[in-house]
């Protein structure tokens, strides 16, 4: 398993897809995902296989057809696919991020709730080291 390969968005899109599912088929991922984005059963197929090969995906043979899972939640994939991007993309830092966001006005009540109870989690880790 290799997971500090890289993995692109369509791939994370696909991943994500499958692990909000529990499971998926080469045919349910190319009707549920493929198809919405044009992209051939072949293509698909191709995506999953290097999904698993990169150690995103495991697949199992269930009644004669391979199923494929997540090896992460939706939720783990995006906080991972985050911090590749800070680390990458922002030299570690989050400030630029955390700028982005406080010039946002299109956040929703829930994701400004949401970030509060992140700021009141770091305050109380704070607390406790200090």
């Amino acid at each position: 398993m290799d997971r500090e390969s890289t993995i692109g968005d369509q791939e994370l899109a696909l991943v994500r897809h499958i692990a909000d599912r529990g499971s998926a088929s080469v045919a349910e991922a190319v009707d549920e995902f493929g198809s919405s984005r044009a992209l051939a059963r072949s293509t698909v197929l191709t995506m999953m296989e290097r999904l698993r090969k990169k150690g995103y995906l495991s697949r199992q043979m269930a009644d004669g057809v391979y199923r494929y899972r997540a090896c992460a939640s939706s939720a783990d994939l995006l906080k991972n696919a985050v911090q590749r991007f800070v680390e990458r993309s922002l030299d570690g830092s989050v400030s630029p991020f955390l700028a982005y966001l406080a010039d946002t006005p299109e956040l929703s009540d829930r994701e400004r709730e949401d970030l509060e109870r992140i700021v009141a989690r770091l305050d109380a880790a704070q607390q406790k080291e200090g």
